[in-house]
């Protein structure tokens, strides 16, 4: 059993977090997924296929429901590492670098919650003032006994070293 979210970690230095490797580092706050989140997503991508937006025929279709699209639960890793990963000493600025591996694994129906998971897998030091960091992310669905999506998530933390280059 995940514990729960207790808002955001203590702030950490790159070292604390480079003797962390292997260590789940964070569990973010729930976000909930209701329809307007998901109408709003729709518009903003263009992806207005019916199991997202319409609840009519939706629930004749094969998840009984709208569901969430799969990018809009991916998208949420930004508000979900806000309130689940520790700040990092020094740095001004994290950049999402991007994804290794991401997979959807199940539907998240309107309605849920979800909330992401944080393994941290790598620290690896870059240019001065620039390290990257490696996360196995798991989105997690209230209830559910499989994940909505399973992520290997590349983010740049950088310090103000960096940005004087």
């Amino acid at each position: 059993m995940t514990p729960p979210s207790t808002g955001q970690p203590a702030p950490r230095t790159i070292e604390q977090m480079r003797s962390a490797i292997g260590s789940r580092i964070g569990v973010s706050d729930w976000a909930p997924i209701d329809q307007r989140r998901i109408d709003l997503f729709a518009d903003v991508t263009a992806d207005r296929q019916y199991i997202h937006v319409d609840p009519e025929k939706a629930a004749a279709g094969p998840f009984g429901q709208t569901i969430a699209h799969g990018f809009l639960s991916l998208s949420l890793l930004s508000e979900m590492a806000s309130s689940g990963l520790p700040p990092i000493d020094g740095v001004s600025t994290n950049l999402n670098y991007g994804f290794d591996k991401v997979r959807f694994i199940s539907p998240v129906p309107f309605g849920a919650r979800i909330r992401g998971l944080f393994t941290l897998t790598e620290v690896s030091s870059r240019a001065p003032g620039q390290t990257l960091l490696r996360y196995q992310v798991e989105i997690e669905i209230d209830g559910a006994k499989k994940p909505a999506v399973v992520a290997d998530w590349l983010v740049l933390a950088m310090t103000d070293e960096a940005g004087s280059k």
